[in-house]
Formats: structure tokens, sequence, C-alpha cells
């Protein structure tokens, strides 16, 4: 099933319960908006601009700021986003391949900026490709951390194998300490840092997916009649 989902202002007391979020499922109800909408003037039309693909998450707007956080006053080309917006299009594009999204806003043709749209659209590619940045080197710095931890292992498992083949005829209690110190520590390293790098490192990788199929998605506003809306 294909879903619209329509954004609301949160209260100004910030109560996540006051906030007015509206989905509509089932394609009976997409197709009657579909029909209902002037603003096509053909069948073609229609199926172009329908916000109802498979594809496509689609977001009713009350206004532009619905995107954007209430408490950040910057211009919208540096405002950041709003959480609920974030969270809503992370769980509609869980389901949604890489490289075939499309991120519809549909408001009332009345409130419509071109302009202010193109700012829109440039900041939300320009949010989604520094996370993906930011991600990216969070992923590196782990997997280097990894290499270094089983690098620290492999020379700690090193100079107990020195001191096991040097001292091993004439151990002393310094030669057995180093032994029972180096020997455990060189393992622990060593396959600490591989869990880091095969494992620890993929944490980010649901976070990373979202992001790259957001920065890859065509954006892209929709005019609808408010009686529609």
């Amino acid at each position: 099933m294909n879903e619209i989902i329509s954004l609301s202002r949160m209260s100004k007391k910030g109560d996540a319960s006051d906030t007015h979020t509206a989905r509509s499922f089932g394609m009976q109800r997409s197709e009657t908006i579909i029909r209902g909408n002037p603003s096509s003037d053909s069948g073609k039309e229609k199926k172009d601009q329908s916000p109802f693909r498979f594809s496509q998450i689609s977001l009713w707007l009350d206004s532009y700021t619905n995107i954007f956080s209430d408490f950040d006053p910057r211009p919208y080309s540096q405002r950041a986003l709003s959480h609920d917006f974030l969270s809503e299009i992370k769980r509609a594009s869980s389901d949604k391949e890489s490289g075939t999204l499309e991120l519809s806003f549909l408001i009332d043709r009345k409130k419509r900026d071109h302009n202010l749209e193109s700012t829109i659209r440039r900041r939300l590619k320009a949010h989604f490709k520094h996370h993906v940045e930011l991600l990216k080197k969070e992923k590196d710095k782990t997997i280097i951390r990894g290499l270094l931890f089983s690098m620290v292992g492999v020379v700690l498992m090193f100079a107990t194998t020195i001191v096991i083949f040097r001292y091993e005829k004439n151990s002393s209690i310094i030669t057995s300490f180093l032994i029972v110190l180096l020997e455990p520590a060189g393992w622990f390293s060593f396959w600490e840092g591989l869990n880091t790098i095969f494992f620890e490192s993929k944490s980010v990788n649901p976070e990373l997916a979202f992001y790259r199929k957001m920065m890859n998605a065509s954006i892209t506003f929709i005019s609808q009649d408010s009686a529609l809306i």
C-alpha cells in the first residue's frame, strides 16, 4: 500500500501529543484525489504528477515551515530540518529502493512560491549530503580504530613470543609476569580490533543508507487545491 503523510506544526509547548499527523492508505483514496486534481490537464500529466507511485514519499504541507525546526530562526537556506519531518521520511523510505526514490510535497497552490521551493530543495540536498559525509567519516574512523587495535594486539603477541622464546629456559618471576600480562592483552586487542572493523563499523549502515537514499532522491512540489488538502 502507498501512503500519504500529513505534516502539521507542533504546539509551541513542544508536546508531541499535539502533533497532528494524518495518514491516508489505499489506492481507492489515492485515485479519488488524483481524479479531483484540477492542476492536471491530461491523463498523462495526472499519471506523471501522481503522488502515489510506489517509489514516492508524499507529504501534505500546511506551509513550507512544516519541513523545518520551530526553534531555528535562520533563513530556509540554513535552517535545521524538523525532527518530525526526518522521522516520517525515514520510516516511509525504509521499504523504498535507493536510486528510485521521489520525495513529493503537496501544498495548496495559493501558498506556493517557486523561488522558495528552489531554496528548500537545495537545503534538503545539502542536509542529506552533509550527513552522508559525516557518517562515512565516522565509519572510516571506526575501521581505523579497529585496525590500530588489531595491530597493537599483533605487536603484543609478537612480544610475548619473543619473551617465551628467549627466556623460557631461564624464566624468572618477571618473565612469567610479562607472559601472563602480554599474552591475554594481545589476544584481547587483536579480536577487539576485528570486532570493531567487521561489526561495530556496520552500526552506522542504516543511517548511512537512509541519507544516501535521500541524497539521490528527486524532490518535487505539487499543487493541490485547499479543498482536497
